[in-house]
């Protein structure tokens, strides 16, 4: 987040053999291990206060993309702690993104071959933001109005459900520090737009503003860069070496696809993305460039700016990949003239879909978004939702002022387009999947269900003691004249993790252990809701998932876990004043996972000193 240190990692070309397969060949070799380290996991080397490196990942939709501020689509410099960088659908762990960003190259009026990257595999990250409180990555969704600093508008008020707005350079403290980066003297204003709803939320959309801060750039060339990974993600990089990159030369879309079977199987989606030149030029009188690298040693991106550049204003368009060994490709146009202190807007599709013919209808749909310059309705604010839990059951109420949204893009001219509410629950995660469990909405009219508002809905009859995951969503009319649907908020993005129970008891005296015995034979993550489960950026349940619960606790009081010996196994500080449980993952003190067999505990209340012993068994 905010404040993450540079690293070697963004100093060490990453050669052009180099890949994914090549980096695992390195980690198997013991002789480099000290150097991979230095290369995989990130040392820092520059002090906080020149960048403040930031991430995001939208998550309104169907996709999840993580975006920098320094305009890598993956982790890059930052400290993003998640397996994936961009999943379709949600909840899949389709992984669709090794690496991406923008480079921009120009020839400068001194005879120089310039060229600034944002991700290569054969470069150093050269854009960075600067270490100022604002330069890192804004949030605005649909609704909300905010003064960012370096933008022109005076207010900026979102143009999609959920917007991230970013800033970068290639001439700051930081990009001066990479080796043999000479900059063009470019700042980048990067914009990435989701939506919540059908039909637009299978793509993300990406406006880049270029500012020339010092040069006339009169033969500026501009490419996207995307190493595709595609298809069910491991810990390792084997899913990812049965890709295959195609390009459409009519539509300047790339596409990064997964070959059938292999070890991850068939993905459901590739990853298309579409470049838009700006608005002031003809795209068919630009020279596009489509070429695809085969890694694994065979060839590689180019690494020095000259061979880039000759590469990126070629006009070559490569033949699409046959052999599926790793999809790397970059798209380039231009040439295109950005004059000193102006601004030269382009944008980008990024899209899914379930199957080549839904990637294409969502491409067209993207192209349908650009031509509406995103003037289209809709969803009315989200709740404000507030849960009481109670034995066995919890209350959700909300407050909100969608019932009065006005939408000024909608072609019907309905003066209020709220049409109602929708009650999510997930046992599983933020992320669902959702079971809708009820959707209230204005009576008399021909949408809906017309079953009436309201603002209140009680769950009952769930477990004590297990999270449960709630979102309440507004959503719209159809827009009858524009042939649009209705468009509803994203459950993820309002979800609350919802714990139900009773209170903490008065002292000590019912404390017990559930499960008891633990048997290590049975299934917990498979339970309804799970007993025990991974984290969202986990799927697979490993050992340190496992749980047992110490319940009916008092507000502050300490366990201790015994062997039957009497060997202090582990200590638990408990102090709530909302929950009567603590949890144990049966691993010990000296993070070792505990054997089976009988345990004995204590538990000692804080303000009354009382003490209650117990035991439990454990399975394995």
């Amino acid at each position: 987040m905010k404040g993450t240190e540079l690293n070697l990692y963004d100093l060490f070309p990453r050669f052009d053999s180099q890949s994914k397969t090549f980096r695992i060949l390195i980690l198997s070799s013991l002789v480099s291990v000290l150097f991979l380290m230095m290369v995989v996991e990130p040392t820092p080397v520059l002090a906080q206060e020149q960048v403040s490196l930031d991430w995001k990942v939208h998550d309104v939709g169907k996709v999840r993309q993580v975006i920098t501020n320094h305009g890598a689509l993956w982790r890059g410099a930052t400290n993003y702690p998640g397996l994936l960088y961009s999943e379709f659908p949600p909840g899949s762990f389709e992984e669709h993104i090794g690496e991406a960003g923008i480079w921009i190259g120009d020839v400068t009026a001194d005879g120089d071959t310039l060229v600034s990257v944002a991700d290569s595999w054969s470069s150093p990250f050269e854009f960075y933001p600067t270490g100022a409180p604002w330069d890192t990555v804004w949030v605005v969704e649909q609704g909300d109005t905010v003064n960012i600093p370096y933008l022109k508008e005076d207010q900026y008020t979102a143009l999609s459900d959920q917007d991230f707005i970013a800033r970068y350079n290639d001439y700051g403290s930081a990009s001066v520090q990479v080796s043999n980066h000479n900059p063009l003297f470019l700042e980048v204003i990067e914009r990435s737009y989701a939506w919540s709803s059908p039909p637009l939320n299978e793509f993300i959309l990406f406006r880049y503003d270029v500012i020339s801060q010092e040069n006339d750039l009169d033969s500026a060339y501009v490419n996207f860069f995307m190493d595709a990974n595609v298809g069910y993600r491991t810990t390792g990089w084997d899913f990812a070496l049965d890709d295959y990159s195609t390009f459409n030369a009519e539509t300047h879309t790339g596409y990064g696809r997964d070959a059938e079977g292999g070890p991850d199987g068939n993905a459901v989606s590739p990853i298309a993305n579409r470049l838009y030149p700006p608005e002031s030029v003809d795209e068919n009188t630009l020279d596009w460039r489509f070429a695809w690298y085969p890694g694994q040693g065979v060839g590689g991106v180019p690494g020095r700016d000259a061979q880039r550049f000759k590469n990126m204003s070629s006009g070559v368009i490569q033949s699409d990949q046959q052999r599926p060994i790793g999809s790397q490709y970059s798209i380039t146009f231009g040439p295109v003239d950005i004059a000193e202190g102006d601004t030269m807007t382009f944008y980008m599709a990024q899209v899914f879909g379930e199957g080549d013919d839904d990637v294409e209808n969502n491409l067209e749909l993207a192209d349908f978004v650009i031509r509406k310059d995103f003037r289209l309705p809709t969803a009315p604010p989200a709740p404000d939702v507030t849960i009481n839990t109670r034995n066995r059951a919890i209350d959700l109420s909300w407050e909100t002022n969608a019932e009065d949204f006005q939408d000024p893009n909608r072609s019907d001219s309905a003066e209020k387009p709220f049409e109602g509410y929708r009650v999510y629950k997930s046992t599983e995660s933020r992320s669902g999947p959702w079971t809708l469990l009820a959707e209230f909405d204005i009576e008399g009219n021909k949408f809906g269900q017309n079953t009436g508002l309201s603002h209140e809905f009680t769950d009952e009859g769930l477990m004590n003691n297990v999270e449960y995951y709630y979102a309440v969503t507004s959503f719209s009319k159809p827009d009858t004249v524009l042939d649009f649907p209705s468009q509803e908020t994203s459950p993820r993005s309002g979800a609350i993790e919802v714990t139900p129970g009773t209170e903490p008891p008065d002292n000590v005296g019912d404390v017990a252990v559930v499960p008891n015995p633990y048997r290590g034979d049975l299934d917990y993550n498979a339970m309804s809701p799970p007993w025990e489960r991974p984290p969202e950026t986990r799927e697979r349940w490993l050992e340190q998932d496992r749980r047992i619960q110490f319940i009916h606790l008092p507000e502050r009081c300490t366990i201790k876990i015994y062997t039957l010996s009497g060997r202090l196994v582990e200590t638990l500080e408990h102090n709530d004043p909302q929950r009567g449980f603590e949890n144990w993952n049966l691993t010990s003190n000296v993070n070792q996972a505990v054997a089976s067999g009988i345990y004995l505990f204590t538990v000692r209340d804080q303000e009354t000193g009382d003490t209650q012993t117990g035991k439990f068994v454990i399975i394995k």
